[in-house]
């Protein structure tokens, strides 16, 4: 199981916001200073009060929207679903980080969440995860090189 904690401003203004884009939280590990966001089967983002997190945290906490920490991607079973996440992020006050990357086999969208935190919504053609990027990439027509 993977749980990827990150500082909120406002729990539950975060818990809206992240409900809008089709997120669920688990109860049993939801409170008032933490929510447990439910990103796959063994995955979850707990999205934690600042005084919550500082309690976990040895070092000083850094601003998210001055500093990257890190950066978050998930995936979605449609390109067309790509679309509708980043859509609905930006929609509930989330900022476009870029805009479409298309690369075939693969796009995505990137935002900043309402605490600055980025985020990458994308998908990949199932077979393009089993057997690899470069059974899928095309000769670009200038150079025979692969994309």
């Amino acid at each position: 199981m993977l749980f990827v904690n990150i500082p909120v401003a406002d729990l539950e203004r975060s818990k809206a916001f992240f409900a809008k884009l089709g997120f669920g939280f688990h109860p049993g590990f939801t409170d008032e200073t933490a929510a447990c966001m439910l990103v796959g089967e063994q995955a979850s983002v707990m999205l934690l009060s600042r005084e919550k997190f500082a309690e976990f945290a040895k070092l000083p906490m850094a601003d998210p929207t001055t500093h990257t920490l890190a950066l978050y991607c998930f995936s979605v079973s449609s390109r067309e679903e790509v679309d509708t996440v980043a859509q609905a992020a930006l929609a509930a006050g989330g900022v476009e980080a870029d805009g479409l990357e298309d690369h075939g086999f693969m796009c995505s969208r990137s935002f900043f969440d309402l605490d600055g935190h980025g985020w990458q919504v994308m998908w990949m053609d199932p077979a393009a995860a089993q057997q690899g990027p470069a059974e899928f990439a095309t000769p670009t027509q200038d150079t025979g090189t692969v994309d």
